[in-house]
């Protein structure tokens, strides 16, 4: 009995440990609102978003997951370190997405809508691209987006040519 008491102690122990790191893990990523907006020239003329942006393996990773809060003229910014080409999915995420795929110099080279939420099916860009901007599902429709329109913002000029 007294070995019974002892383990089921233990285990409790790990278990309160264990609880607060894992409400972390599902914890809701919130990144600065950058000062500059993401601005997307379209047909119908630029349109600016309140842009997070994640440039850390970890924000990378991280996303939108868990995010419920998702607004209309909101975006996430991906950088990544190199072109190359990327994979996403949308597992732990609840708010489906549109993701668009941007080249070195911030042109839309693929646009993937409606990505869906918890989904672990992966989601390509089918070819080299530096960014990624995420919006809320239904933008790129109701902006009109098209292949080779233009996405502004310093962190992608930076690197641009």
């Amino acid at each position: 009995m007294r070995r019974l008491t002892s383990f089921l102690a233990g285990l409790a122990i790990i278990l309160i440990a264990a609880v607060p790191a894992l409400a972390l893990d599902q914890a809701p990523m919130h990144l600065p609102i950058d000062a500059a907006p993401l601005s997307v020239n379209t047909a119908k003329g630029d349109v600016p978003f309140r842009v997070e942006i994640a440039d850390t393996n970890e924000e990378r990773e991280r996303g939108l997951m868990f995010r419920t809060d998702l607004k209309d003229n909101s975006a996430m910014l991906f950088v990544f370190d190199a072109t190359r080409p990327v994979t996403m999915w949308m597992e732990n995420t609840p708010s489906a997405l549109d993701m668009l795929f941007l080249d070195d110099n911030g042109r839309i080279s693929a646009i993937r809508e409606n990505a869906v939420p918890f989904s672990r099916d992966v989601i390509s860009s089918g070819e080299p691209v530096r960014f990624v901007v995420e919006v809320k599902a239904g933008t790129a429709r109701r902006l009109g987006l098209t292949i080779g329109d233009k996405v502004r913002h310093p962190a992608i000029e930076a690197i641009g040519h």
